[in-house]
């Protein structure tokens, strides 16, 4: 079957072009709506038959937004679009009948091939010694050729000459150089000849065969062309018994031998398959079907998720008005935006303080034009009142961690909260003491809006469950704002919606279980909650935004690393221009930026067009916004490749735009309530 993109904006079509054999074409159509109708199958929305005499064609229209390669995948499994045919692999086996698997049936023919090759080697062997032997005889005698003329020509008779030859001993001459050359005096010495014939005190004794082919020797042999033919025969029937012993006594030699024959009939004989070898489809995960690239995850206020590409968006100048997110219901908005990998694992955690598990690729793939899914579809066990609060990626690697380390042996029921006690302290600013981990890393951070954290061993979520489980325990009207990974060294840093923050080492919150409470991260006024939750990394800058559009950059160094639970430094300076701050978020200078309305604006833009201030400063305008409209949040996007910067409305002085030199604020950098 191949894929095709229908006329249709979006939307996708699976054709098949053709069926395994004795497979029904019509009653494999009504298979197929049999599953549809039966919801096994999703994501279909059209069936024909569009065969005719030019060929099969069924075409199958699939849904805007759906996998087409997932709908495929469930096809092979669940109809006959793909079927098996077994083979009976009965051989024999050093003469027994046995059923084998394609592994054993290489291995056995691997060794009859070694066994064929090694009989036919000694074979050959024999024949190359015995030939050897007569020509090894003729080179002593072309080397003593006056002697061994003499010799017969002062017999009798043949019989007497023969017998002189084998009684007398011969100088080798050049035939014991070319025996050490082949590997040793008896390279070419028959099997069977008796130990009186051949070299012995440097002298050579002819065995009966060669003197027989002595006499036998015709005068035109004595020539010299005939003499240089005579030995350069020999010298090659040499080279041959060495590679013929090097093959029996090299194993890796004899399998060299049978990979160039196997070739030289692949060469000789080989065309192009009639049918195609692939890997089996039972062999693919969901996974395996996805391809890897980078998209957009958005989660609305009102529960619809969804994945788009990353280059669905162009970056603008600073104060561009921006490209909607998608088509959201009236008093809708997106509240949760990252930039994520198809094959990451999403951990999304509740306003109920649970987390469930998802892979990005379940997500269903839409344009800015579509709203998405809503979330109680991907996650059934999700009640009725329960909100995602915070969104986690876990990368390849993360996950290899996360089962590496295990899962401790904690109470996963709901109903075993009440047995939890409330780790809640009371401690103020600096008098937190460092705590020596006894538990190795990575870490959830996790912050509260009523800034409370809990640091908790990732190990501790290895299992997932379509049911969630309980990440922290939450008091009355209170919500988890985000979550972190941590290694275990790292500062945390929290920042509150009045524009303060805190920032401190993670060593001061004890590693705790996963259904503990927390401790106080900082300390708030009535009224006030935690908007962001940073991870501090060298050379990094905290970009701050407030309701109105307005924002900036501040170095980290700005922010002085002190105990955990006091009031915090001023972040960004809060008025009326302003409003609250609504987003911080940690940037290096080179990433992208998106800005999110309660209205579904979104703005992208490079973090290196937002100016550069300390703490206690207002801030330039990010974003255009309408009457009504306010900004909601942000989220940073790594640094892209390839992206066409969409140019915005250059040498224009945004209205009410305050530089970092001029700040609105008679507070001091440092100062702290």
């Amino acid at each position: 079957a191949e894929i095709e993109a229908t006329d249709k904006s979006g939307k996708e079509a699976i054709i098949v072009t053709e069926i395994p054999y004795q497979v029904n074409k019509a009653r494999l159509i009504e298979k197929i709506a049999e599953l549809v109708k039966d919801k096994k199958i999703e994501g279909i929305t059209e069936l024909r038959d569009e065969s005719d005499k030019e060929g099969m064609r069924i075409v199958i229209e699939l849904r805007r937004g759906e996998n087409a390669e997932v709908v495929l995948n469930n096809l092979y499994q669940q109809t006959q679009m793909e079927s098996v045919f077994g083979i009976n692999t009965v051989a024999l086996v050093d003469g027994q009948p046995k059923i084998l698997n394609l592994r054993e049936l290489l291995d056995a023919f691997i060794r009859h091939r070694r066994e064929v090759v090694t009989r036919r080697t000694v074979f050959e062997l024999r024949k190359a010694r015995e030939k050897a032997h007569l020509l090894e005889g003729l080179a002593v005698a072309l080397s003593n050729i006056d002697p061994v003329i003499e010799l017969i020509k002062a017999s009798p008779s043949g019989a007497e000459a023969k017998a002189k030859l084998l009684d007398k001993g011969w100088k080798p001459g050049d035939v014991l150089q070319m025996l050490e050359r082949a590997g040793g005096e008896n390279a070419a010495r028959p099997d069977g000849l008796e130990e009186q014939y051949g070299l012995r005190e440097d002298l050579y004794y002819l065995s009966p065969e060669q003197a027989q082919a002595i006499l036998d020797l015709r005068l035109q042999k004595l020539t010299g062309l005939e003499r240089e033919k005579l030995i350069s025969d020999y010298q090659e029937l040499l080279e041959q018994i060495a590679e013929l012993l090097k093959i029996l006594g090299n194993p890796e030699r004899l399998m060299e031998v049978i990979r160039e024959e196997l070739q030289a009939v692949r060469e000789e004989y080989a065309d192009e398959r009639r049918s195609e070898i692939v890997a089996s489809r039972q062999d693919f995960s969901m996974e395996d079907l996805i391809a890897e690239e980078t998209v957009v995850v958005t989660l609305s206020n009102g529960g619809y998720a969804k994945m788009q590409p990353i280059d669905t968006y162009r970056a603008q100048k600073r104060g561009g008005r921006g490209k909607s997110t998608g088509q959201l219901k009236d008093e809708d908005y997106v509240e949760h935006l990252l930039v994520a990998g198809t094959h990451d694992t999403l951990l999304l955690f509740t306003d109920a303080g649970k987390v469930f598990w998802l892979r990005t690729f379940e997500l269903p793939q839409g344009g800015r034009a579509s709203r998405g899914k809503p979330i109680v579809n991907l996650l059934p066990a999700l009640g009725n009142e329960e909100r995602i609060t915070a969104i986690l990626r876990l990368d390849a690697e993360m996950v290899r961690q996360q089962k590496a380390g295990g899962e401790e042996d904690v109470a996963d029921a709901d109903d075993a909260a009440d047995v939890i006690e409330d780790e809640v302290d009371s401690e103020v600013e600096g008098e937190a003491e460092a705590v020596t981990d006894t538990v190795p890393g990575p870490f959830i951070f996790m912050a509260t809006s009523s800034g409370i954290v809990k640091r908790t061993a990732l190990a501790n979520f290895a299992r997932p469950r379509s049911s969630g489980l309980i990440a922290v325990k939450l008091q009355e009207g209170e919500h988890l704002v985000n979550v972190a990974i941590t290694q275990g060294h790292e500062d945390i840093m929290l920042v509150a919606r009045n524009g303060k923050a805190v920032r401190f080492h993670q060593s001061k919150v004890r590693v705790m279980s996963r259904l503990a409470r927390g401790v106080r991260g900082i300390k708030l006024a009535e009224g006030v909650d935690v908007i962001s939750l940073i991870v501090p990394e060298e050379d990094g800058q905290i970009l701050t935004a407030s309701e109105h559009g307005y924002g900036k950059r501040t170095p980290l160094t700005d922010y002085p690393t002190k105990g955990r639970g006091g009031q915090g430094v001023i972040a960004m300076v809060i008025n009326e221009r302003n409003g609250e701050l609504v987003g911080a978020t940690q940037v290096f200078g080179e990433e992208d930026i998106m800005l999110i309305s309660n209205q579904g604006t979104l703005v992208r833009t490079g973090v290196n067009q937002v100016s550069t201030s300390g703490r206690n400063t207002q801030g330039v305008r990010l974003i255009r916004l309408a009457d009504g409209e306010a900004l909601c949040g942000l989220a940073t996007i790594p640094e892209l490749e390839g992206v066409e910067e969409e140019e915005g409305e250059d040498g224009e002085v945004l209205e009410g735009e305050v530089t970092p030199e001029a700040p609105e604020s008679d507070a001091s950098d440092d100062a702290e309530e």
